[in-house]
């Protein structure tokens, strides 16, 4: 059962850091329970006001509706309660509304709506999906916006007439003509979330824009520089964040882009740089190469050589 109303889940949300972690695998793939509820432990002993588990850096897109459920329950064990964990939702929308309901059996505070499975559909399309996911829960609705499901203001602003579960909108497109135009007719009635791989690089001009909060990878492995950083932007602190920003994150990102599928796979190499191994990536995505996980290291070592000696 849920500990959050859908309204105070998504105001609680926009009042910090979020964070997505990992899901463990062993080495052939299959899902470990037991570290991962560790994992999940060892995030929240930092400041974080949301847990997304099996989302996109959990590798939703991987896990079968029944995975879902079980890493969904196994952060409901470990944060139920102390914030609010949030379960990825996703794929056609018949089996998206299984997964909303299977999540909020778990114990779910809420859905990040996924994209849809392939398809690309028109307004109107995008509109019965979401709608129809609202529907099948009384958990408060996050729709992601990006790649084959965005959806513009004038949409959205329907669906929030007709779904007062609708309470959440994460960016992951970068258009920000579009972004504007949402939260200057929506305004408070909805809490804003960045979703922009990674996110960080944009957290400063779309703050302005009202977005308070992201996603923070990085947060599985260096959780007090991410939450240092994070503190930085909604301090106005330009030095800070772009001293972060030259040091670490836009050479983490040329390190992430040198492989196609690289936005999870580097942040599991980050975990097993810091001596918190969370097995593999599942196929069709491949681990970062022993170089491009020691050019890595480098660079956690830089900005962060307190994660490398606590593992140590």
């Amino acid at each position: 059962m849920s500990h959050y109303s859908p309204t105070d889940m998504a105001r609680h949300l926009g009042e910090g850091l979020l964070s997505f972690p990992v899901t463990h695998f062993d080495a052939d793939g299959a899902f470990l329970e037991a570290p991962y509820r560790e994992h999940c432990a060892w995030m929240l002993g930092h400041e974080l006001t949301g847990l997304f588990a099996a989302g996109g850096t959990g590798e939703f897109f991987s896990l079968t509706p029944a995975e879902v459920a079980t890493v969904v329950a196994a952060a409901v064990a470990e944060g139920g309660g102390k914030t609010p964990v949030i379960s990825g939702c996703g794929y056609g929308t018949a089996i998206a509304t299984g997964i909303a309901r299977d999540a909020e059996k778990a114990g779910a505070d809420g859905l990040l709506l996924l994209p849809p499975y392939l398809m690309h559909a028109k307004q109107e399309g995008l509109a019965d999906h979401i709608e129809t996911v609202c529907r099948s829960t009384g958990l408060g609705v996050i729709v992601y916006n990006r790649d084959n499901a965005v959806i513009n203001d004038e949409t959205l602003a329907r669906l929030c007439e007709r779904n007062a579960n609708l309470v959440g909108f994460k960016d992951g497109v970068g258009d920000i003509e579009l972004m504007t135009r949402i939260y200057a007719r929506m305004g408070d009635r909805l809490t804003y979330i960045g979703g922009l791989p990674t996110a960080e690089t944009f957290a400063t001009p779309y703050l302005t824009m009202g977005v308070t909060t992201y996603s923070s990878a990085i947060f599985n492995f260096m959780p007090e520089w991410a939450l240092a950083f994070y503190k930085a932007v909604r301090a106005g602190d330009h030095a800070h964040v772009m001293d972060g920003l030259r040091r670490f994150v836009l050479p983490y990102i040329a390190l992430r882009n040198k492989g196609q599928g690289y936005a999870v796979s580097i942040v599991k190499s980050g975990m097993r740089i810091i001596g918190r191994d969370a097995g593999p990536v599942r196929s069709p995505l491949t681990d970062l190469s022993a170089a491009e996980e020691a050019e890595l290291r480098v660079l956690i070592e830089a900005v962060s050589p307190g994660a490398l000696s606590a593992a140590a």
